[in-house]
């Protein structure tokens, strides 16, 4: 098994390879949270999954026991042969050498009606990578990633506490969030310096508020966290260029106190404040 510390210094000491900083490699080499991201993925025979940086295979020589087809993504090139090695044999098995920010997710995917994400997704771009599969619209069911502790937290944060931000309000948005493992960074090799978390993200069919224009939505709960000892009156004019008393009116007339902070605010709150300023715009 390739996700022990035994089974991932025999995959290195096999393979002339060098570990990069600027990919943020961290092997996972404990097969109970292992487990557990399987197991919280649900997956099955009838499932296509995209694993993003797969790394030496960790997580992916499960992922071909389970999955009916699994696309990896890997931009190393150090890794491409060693992965192609240890599962090129999987007919179910297909590795793609690219940056996921630079592919087009849709041609990915081709006729699949719906994909799961399952990945120990690279820490400095853990955001960027989950937006883009968010916005782009993708025929995506779930997210379990591994991720620092510390993003995972602010994702599934409830409004009003520390770490409740405009990130916590876009995933409220897309889908339902569920924190599954804390993971302590003596699980991975090298150790990294941060503690990490396995998350689940199950995507809404459709999102669970309507708003008129999503791009809006998005506008306000950033203005909102932009500053966040700013009151939301403050915030909002300096964003949107609006005159006070025009705010102060508009967040009368939807019942919503105009000295409250942002990160009080829940989902629905930032749908009415975007549906009154869509009809101003």
């Amino acid at each position: 098994m390739i996700a022990t510390a035994e089974g991932t210094k025999e995959v290195l000491h096999k393979y002339p390879f060098i570990f990069q900083k600027k990919f943020g490699q961290n092997f996972l080499i404990d097969p109970h949270v292992l487990n557990k991201i399987i197991a919280a993925a649900d997956i099955s025979r009838d499932d296509c999954i995209l694993e993003i940086g797969p790394g030496i295979g960790s997580v992916t020589e499960q992922l071909v026991e389970h999955a009916g087809k699994v696309i990896c993504v890997e931009i190393d090139n150090q890794l491409i042969p060693i992965l192609n090695e240890q599962f090129g044999h999987y007919d179910n098995f297909e590795l793609i050498h690219n940056d996921i920010l630079k592919l087009d997710l849709g041609d990915l995917f081709g006729g699949e009606e719906k994909v799961k994400v399952v990945a120990n997704l690279p820490y400095y771009i853990t955001t960027p990578i989950i937006m883009i599969l968010l916005e782009n619209k993708l025929p995506l069911e779930s997210i379990t990633v591994m991720v620092q502790k510390e993003v995972a937290l602010r994702m599934a944060a409830q409004p009003g506490t520390k770490q409740y931000g405009a990130i916590t309000a876009v995933m409220n948005y897309y889908c339902e969030t569920s924190l599954v493992a804390n993971v302590p960074q003596n699980c991975f090799m090298p150790r990294p310096k941060v503690d990490s978390a396995v998350i689940k993200l199950k995507l809404y069919e459709e999102p669970p508020i309507h708003v008129e224009d999503e791009k809006m939505l998005f506008k306000v709960i950033k203005a909102a966290f932009a500053q966040r000892r700013k009151t939301l009156l403050n915030s909002l004019c300096a964003h949107f260029e609006i005159d006070k008393e025009e705010v102060k009116n508009m967040l009368d007339e939807i019942g919503i106190e105009a000295n409250i902070r942002g990160e009080t605010l829940g989902l629905e709150e930032f749908a009415k404040i975007s549906d009154v300023l869509s009809k101003r715009h």
